[in-house]
């Protein structure tokens, strides 16, 4: 029997010693469902004991139950024939398990039969379960389709979708991408129009749809004849029928479990969501806080999984007469992947804790709207911290497992290469984390407006006043040299007023932003645990010697890569 929440203590650290009060009592209405549900919790201990519970239910079913599917899951995968995609049968089996366990409408409210958790609990399952079967995560992520509706939709949407969803009778996807609009939506062109009945119907191709084989799919669609860009599009709810049809799945390189859809709309019927012309620039850029903490979850659970395959691997290996452990250079490896992993657990709770208190007060406020003005600075301030935190945790988490997969592999050696070890399909299975849901250079894109402006800076601030850093003084010290790096760094691009410079140096200042951040954050850890003050000690000695290096590189001026743009790609001779 595995268990993967109780094999992994750090999960469990977190779990005990994160301050949740804020998040259950805004989650749960002040407790206002006690009285009307017989699971809903009483106060915040009570939430956090039925959090511990949950996970461990996932944990259970993740370790006893997917994982040992998973391998013939990513060799059967997911097929396509005349129209209709099959799921591997281990994946089948796995949807009704998690299906019976009543965890398929994880964070929608109890009245439509979920279990109203909050996106910091869901994110530890999520984890778990793509530790088990990364390809998994791609239909059982997908949840936050339901809370999109939640959120937007109206009273009778919510009650004719979000049941079907919670039970899993229905599986959901996200139909954004097309052939020509991949990360730049502003450029999609499937049309919906309304007919003179009010219904509307969508026309065109979607591509690269992760589990578009769902009945329920939120499709993003031009709405507005002659309108541009964003402000000319819509969401809109698509209950599968007989006018969609998939005209193939995409022979991919990993997630095999997971069907990567091409979808053909025909005047398909569909229902707007919430209202025109805001599909884009509010509702969508809603749904990519839960998508990215999504995938940010996903990467660190096949991280979890290859590190441990490496572990064990490296301690029965036997060169020279002794476990290839015992050797320095993979020692240092293995010791390197444990501490981002553990960096990249605290960065993303912390993200997910800030997602749940900005869409917290927005839920609580919505309710109680005479508390408007007592909460407009608390909804104000987290907005911002998710703008900077969803990017920030999704860039460093996909990036830190695919070198964490990479890393494991060569620790194998050429036995890693082989599919008869599990290393092999995590390597695959983690390459398109930093891709999909906007590559690593658009989370940049995303976060270094919140570097720049100061976000970052006053998230370290709220650190600095809510803790008491004494007891770990000498490594705080080397915690706050790293903000001097940063500080140095962001105010010399400011004061050159450069764009092009800024532009240049955008991911060394998101990479150094990061480093400060889960920095600060193993500090706050370490204030709990003797162990995670070791942990902490080597993550910032390392952390310090990249951020000196990119603060150098930055404060050096060298603009030789801008002068020479394009010249240093061509095979000229002159």
């Amino acid at each position: 029997m595995s268990n993967f929440y109780q094999d992994n203590n750090d999960i469990i650290f977190h779990m005990k010693n994160m301050d949740i009060s804020w998040v259950a009592r805004l989650k749960e209405d002040d407790f206002a469902d006690k009285d009307t549900f017989s699971d809903a919790p009483k106060d915040a201990d009570d939430a956090g004991d039925n959090y511990r519970r949950v996970l461990d239910i996932v944990g259970e079913i993740a370790g006893d139950f997917i994982a040992p599917r998973a391998a013939s899951v990513d060799e059967e995968g997911a097929t396509w024939e005349d129209g209709v995609v099959h799921f591997a049968k281990g994946t089948v089996e796995e949807l009704e398990r998690l299906a019976k366990a009543d965890l398929l409408g994880f964070t929608l409210p109890r009245k439509y039969d979920g279990l109203n958790m909050p996106k910091v609990i869901f994110s530890a399952a999520v984890e778990m379960v793509s530790r088990a079967d990364a390809s998994l995560m791609n239909i059982f992520g997908l949840q936050d389709i339901g809370d999109t509706i939640c959120k937007f939709g109206s009273e009778d949407q919510k009650r004719r979708y979000l049941p079907r969803l919670s039970s899993g009778e229905v599986t959901g996807s996200m139909a954004l991408t097309e052939p020509d609009a991949g990360s730049d939506l502003q450029s999609i062109k499937l049309t919906a129009r309304e007919n003179s009945n009010g219904k509307w119907r969508l026309n065109g191709v979607k591509r690269f749809i992760t589990n578009g084989c769902a009945q329920i799919s939120l499709v993003m669609a031009r709405s507005e004849k002659g309108i541009n860009g964003g402000r000319g599009i819509s969401l809109f709810i698509y209950d599968r029928d007989e006018n969609m049809r998939i005209r193939r799945i995409e022979n991919k390189m990993g997630i095999h479990g997971s069907p990567t859809c091409e979808l053909q709309f025909n005047n398909a019927e569909a229902e707007l969501l919430g209202k025109r012309k805001m599909g884009l620039i509010k509702y969508t850029m809603s749904l990519m806080n839960g998508a990215r903490l999504g995938i940010a979850a996903q990467a660190l659970g096949i991280a979890e999984a290859a590190f441990r395959e490496a572990d064990t691997y490296a301690a029965e290996r036997i060169q020279f007469k002794k476990p290839i452990r015992e050797i320095m250079a993979v020692y240092e490896m293995l010791v390197d992947m444990k501490t981002s992993v553990e960096g990249g657990r605290t960065l993303l709770y912390e993200a997910s804790r800030i997602v749940d208190i900005k869409e917290g007060l927005e839920e609580y406020i919505e309710k109680h709207p005479e508390l408007k003005s007592d909460l407009k600075e608390d909804l104000q301030r987290y907005t911002k911290y998710a703008a900077l935190f969803t990017p920030m945790v999704k860039g460093y988490n996909t990036e830190m497992g695919n070198k964490v997969c990479y890393d494991a592999l060569q620790i194998h050696g050429g036995t890693g290469f082989m599919k008869e070890f599990n290393i092999e399909r995590h390597v695959r299975d983690v390459r398109i984390t930093n891709i999909y849901e906007g590559t690593t250079q658009l989370q940049v894109l995303a976060s270094v407006g919140g570097v720049l402006t100061g976000v970052l800076f006053n998230r370290l601030k709220d650190y600095e006043s809510c803790h008491n850093f004494s007891s770990i003084e000498d490594i705080f010290k080397q915690a706050q040299e790293l903000r001097e790096y940063l500080e140095k760094a962001v105010s010399h691009i400011k004061d050159k007023k450069d764009k092009t410079y800024q532009e240049f140096h955008s991911r060394r200042l998101v990479e150094m932003g990061t480093d400060v951040i889960i920095c600060y954050l193993l500090c706050i850890d370490s204030l709990k645990s003797q162990r995670k003050k070791k942990v902490a000690q080597v993550f910032i000695s390392k952390a310090v010697t990249r951020c000196r290096s990119a603060c150098d590189f930055i404060l050096s001026n060298d603009c030789s890569l801008i002068d020479f743009h394009g010249d240093v790609l061509t095979d000229e001779i002159a």
